[in-house]
């Protein structure tokens, strides 16, 4: 058993600021993937008011072995509420930044595109001063229903890349690693005043070698912006860690990713997709799209 290191101990939150944010979510029936996905970063983002919406969910349509979200429930039809439910949140809250994300949803003709639409438009249409960065799948390379979500002009789009090709069967199994970087590649060609984003996890087995070769993939994709963190083993029932990755090494990623030209590079042990997204307004001024 790999022993967890003192760098991966995260602060106590404070819990009133905490359960504001819990009661107004639950008041408003929402889902996060903070709390879903039992991400260790939740009580420093609630503490500051942030949160990552899931939306289509909580069931997913896919099982991959590393996510603690539920993928046993059958998932449920659209709410047509779920929009206007978020938009409110997001009023209640005050975010200057919103992150959207969803369970996989396979199930669907448009693998959740439209719903991604009908959030964003509402949420601006209470918060148009509010930044939006959607954190989509793969949408099982329906590149129309790609194009669907970006003509609702999202600041940011996210897609995680998540491991190195040669673990892909074993940690996405219903994925695609050449599927991934393509919905990138689309992303830039449908829309040049997005900023597009990936994130992965280490820690699974990958090699030094392999997670650089993913990063030089990802920009010759033309990504803006990368996350890289720890993969953390939600349950016995998940994937194992087989690495505890170090801080310097962490630090040794991020200065190669500056080097090859990312815009932005987020990597340490607690970093996730959506940690410190708020960052990016930063950068859209210092970096503006035309």
């Amino acid at each position: 058993m790999v022993v967890k290191p003192e760098w991966l101990r995260v602060k106590a939150p404070q819990w009133q600021r905490v359960g504001t944010v819990t009661e107004i979510l639950r008041d408003l029936s929402l889902s996060t993937v903070c709390e879903e996905a039992s991400c260790p970063n939740i009580g420093e983002c609630f503490n500051v008011g942030t949160a990552t919406f899931l939306i289509m969910g909580p069931a997913c349509t896919r099982a991959c072995p590393y996510c603690d979200i539920d993928f046993e429930k059958k998932p449920q039809p659209l709410d047509p509420t779920e929009p206007t439910r978020l938009a409110e949140a997001v009023r209640r809250l005050k975010l200057n930044h919103v992150v959207i994300t969803s369970v996989n949803r396979d199930d669907l003709p448009d693998d959740g595109a439209s719903q991604f639409v009908s959030c964003i438009e509402a949420v601006r249409a209470v918060s148009p001063q509010t930044t939006l960065e959607v954190l989509i799948p793969d949408l099982c390379g329906h590149w129309g229903a790609l194009a669907t979500i970006l003509q609702a002009q999202p600041e940011v789009l996210n897609h995680n890349t998540e491991t190195v090709p040669r673990l892909y069967r074993r940690v996405r199994p219903q994925g695609s690693y050449e599927r991934s970087l393509e919905l990138l590649r689309q992303t830039r060609q449908l829309s040049s005043s997005t900023y597009t984003k990936s994130g992965i996890m280490v820690g699974l087995g990958e090699t030094d070698a392999e997670v650089r070769q993913v990063m030089q993939d990802l920009r010759q994709a033309d990504c803006d912006i990368l996350t890289i963190g720890q993969y953390l083993q939600p349950s016995t029932k998940h994937l194992g860690v087989e690495l505890f990755v170090t801080p310097e090494q962490f630090d040794a990623w991020r200065q190669f990713g500056e080097s090859l030209g990312f815009l932005q590079v987020v990597s340490s042990p607690l970093t996730r997709s959506s940690y410190h997204a708020e960052q990016v307004r930063e950068l859209m001024q210092q970096y503006p799209k035309v």
